[in-house]
């Protein structure tokens, strides 16, 4: 099992730190929702190539809760930014069904030149990924009509990237509705997470109470063609969380239940490569990770420290928020 090292100690305007892609320039990009500290709106972080720390952008608030709950993040190839509001992750009553995906066109200095509104009314819009003019986006909570036994049913949806002001209705009828899934564990209903593209195109997610991911091949029109299970081991892995492939086609793991990160050989074998027991993450621990990114020759993880429970190494949220990484 190999250590993580400190990557970044993140300012204080960061409470809970999620979602990370890789800007035009080569910045890492990195997504705060701060769900930790209720007083904070979302923010999106810019780290260099050179480690500076900068505070992007404020991202803009939905017009009822004056706030913004951003988790997900992906570029197209013009340089937009969409974007994942969960408004709903707390399940507070007020915020449900106001989720939201953003189109987002901002300068380098920081101002925001558009926003528009892609989808809307959303439960839990949480994992994105962009590909070929289309927005995949995995919806962790669907409560449809037809639940299979009580178990909780999530689902990828599929966008046009110039589609604007979608309304979501979250059922099994949603026209965006791109391919459901039932989540299986009894003890953790949650359901699809982490989402990442394959160099072949094939599309990988992650079904995070089975602990399970799922390879989607697509055909020719971009349809769903194949889906079968590619990865599972509760041994070595019991959340998925975010994801990524490194530049060998392995695919890396967030294991947020468990402190740990797992990698998945190209034939599917599923091996926990590090973890760490309850931490503050400074000194590099992993401080429940929830979403690493292949940058620069390292998986980078960005700890989101704030969720506890019975099937969780994570005991309290900690200030400040950190970020680990291995090299490879």
């Amino acid at each position: 099992m190999r250590k993580t090292k400190l990557y970044a100690v993140l300012p204080n305007c960061v409470s809970t730190p999620d979602g990370m892609a890789i800007d035009a320039e080569g910045n890492l990009i990195l997504s705060c929702p701060n769900f930790a500290d209720d007083s904070q709106s979302g923010v999106m972080m810019r780290i260099t190539r050179e480690g500076k720390i900068e505070r992007w952008f404020d991202v803009p608030v939905h017009p009822e809760t004056g706030k913004a709950r951003n988790m997900g993040i992906a570029f197209d190839d013009e340089g937009y930014l969409y974007v994942c509001d969960n408004q709903g992750w707390s399940e507070k009553e007020e915020l449900l069904y106001k989720g939201r995906v953003l189109k987002i066109m901002a300068d380098r200095e920081g101002n925001v030149l558009s926003c528009v509104t892609v989808a809307e009314g959303m439960e839990h819009p949480n994992g994105i990924r962009y590909k070929d003019g289309y927005l995949y986006v995995t919806q962790s909570y669907m409560h449809p009509e037809g639940l299979q036994d009580g178990k909780l049913v999530s689902g990828i949806y599929r966008f046009g990237k110039d589609e604007v002001d979608v309304k979501v209705t979250n059922t099994l009828s949603d026209p965006n509705l791109f391919c459901p899934f039932v989540t299986e564990n009894p003890d953790c209903q949650y359901g699809l997470d982490g989402i990442v593209f394959d160099e072949k195109g094939d599309l990988f997610v992650g079904n995070f109470g089975d602990g399970a991911v799922w390879r989607i091949t697509l055909d020719e029109a971009g349809n769903v063609k194949e889906t079968v299970l590619f990865a599972k081991d509760p041994t070595q892995l019991q959340s998925t969380d975010g994801m990524c492939f490194d530049d060998k086609g392995n695919l890396y793991i967030a294991d947020f239940s468990a402190n740990a990160l797992a990698k998945v050989t190209p034939d599917g074998k599923v091996k926990r490569i590090a973890a760490s027991p309850d931490t503050d993450g400074l000194h590099g621990e992993l401080n429940q990770p929830g979403e690493p990114i292949f940058y620069d020759g390292k998986i980078i993880a960005s700890c989101f420290n704030l969720v506890t429970g019975p099937d969780k190494v994570n005991k309290s949220h900690t200030m400040p928020c950190t970020l680990a990484y291995l090299s490879l």
